[in-house]
């Protein structure tokens, strides 16, 4: 059963779906400055959709579903929602921002087989600039909980101008915590489909470097991509054993890429190379059923709360959806090749899953 994945890289039609990525809610408690979710009207998913997904997770052979959104845990039915997929057979993952983890701890175990926590900076004066609300304490509290419960935690730091310099104190303050993996991306600054009705002041606004005018702030200035080359450097040699053992995610080849990425933004130099298959081997649901091949590129179906038939099956290989996959993989969507969060798993990935 397990060779039937690896139909999904011979072609653009998916025969079996790895990963759900799972919108609960568009409402979030942060406010943060690198996202527009919060500015809109929440919505929860209905459960009636929920349970339409859930069925057809054995016949897609479903094996990783993560819950996000908006804040995830603002759901009002979230871990009935995780409990439901694990019954299924699927690894569940909850993405959240930690400000209602200590809160709801007790939902935690039995719901969840791993959480994955945003830390955008190793202070509290930091990460009140960037999240926008004063929760520093409560988040680094709230991961301490789950790994009370032996629930793997693994934390997310958005890399940006706000937080480049704390990057080794933020591997520090993770690991005084207690948590299992430390990871990196950086900060998107251009695409339009992720993360919320994005730039909508600047539509009608000349783009920057390729960049909406609102966002330029948000990217590295030529003197803060050496500084951050010179960091990723030191972290070499300082945290050579959290590099061996795994606890930072990405290795300081791979940190180098993303100060790459930060000088293509400013005009020095090609942005790196993007080795990704996610729209081969996972779908992103968001609230309302719309269907999106991934984080960032444009929908090409809606499930309805309604749909009795196996909707989600037939809805992956639209004549909308196979075309944007043939697309991205002849390269001719351009939010590719900028994308911060690549994800791309091969035949021995797929057939050991």
């Amino acid at each position: 059963m397990r060779a039937k994945h690896l139909l999904n890289l011979v072609g653009d039609r998916l025969h079996t779906l790895p990963l759900i990525v799972l919108y609960l809610t568009d409402g979030c408690n942060s406010r943060c400055v690198t996202c527009d979710i919060w500015r809109s009207p929440r919505r929860n998913m209905d459960m009636a959709l929920v349970e339409s997904i859930a069925r057809e997770c054995a016949a897609l052979q479903v094996r990783w579903v993560l819950l996000s959104g908006g804040e995830a845990m603002q759901h009002p039915h979230w871990p009935e929602i995780a409990r439901r997929f694990r019954e299924q057979g699927v690894y569940t993952m909850l993405l959240t921002n930690g400000l209602l983890l200590k809160r709801q701890i007790d939902s935690l175990p039995g719901s969840v087989d791993e959480v994955i926590i945003s830390l955008d900076a190793a202070t509290a004066e930091t990460y009140a600039a960037i999240r926008g609300v004063d929760a520093f304490d409560l988040v680094i509290d709230g991961i301490r909980a789950v790994r009370a419960h032996d629930i793997p935690v693994i934390t997310r730091t958005t890399i940006q101008p706000a937080n480049f310099r704390q990057l080794p104190e933020i591997v520090s303050v993770a690991r005084e915590a207690g948590v299992n993996r430390v990871s990196f991306l950086t900060v998107d600054v251009s695409n339009p489909f992720a993360f919320g009705p994005r730039f909508t002041a600047d539509t009608a606004i000349p783009l920057v470097n390729g960049l909406s005018p609102s966002r330029v702030g948000q990217s590295l200035s030529e003197s803060d991509v050496a500084e951050l080359r010179s960091i990723i450097d030191r972290m070499a040699v300082e945290f050579a054993a959290d590099f061996a053992s795994g606890l930072i995610a990405e290795s300081p080849a791979k940190l180098h890429r993303m100060a790459d990425y930060f000088a293509a933004l400013i005009g020095q130099g090609d942005f790196p190379p993007v080795r990704c298959n996610a729209p081969h081997i996972s779908t992103v649901i968001e609230v309302d059923g719309t269907l999106r091949p991934c984080y960032f590129l444009p929908a090409f179906g809606q499930l309805r709360p309604d749909d009795a038939a196996p909707a989600l099956q037939q809805s992956l290989n639209l004549p909308a959806a196979l075309a944007l996959r043939q697309a991205y993989r002849s390269g001719a969507r351009p939010e590719c090749e900028r994308c911060v969060c690549p994800l791309h798993k091969g035949p021995r990935s797929l057939l050991r899953m």
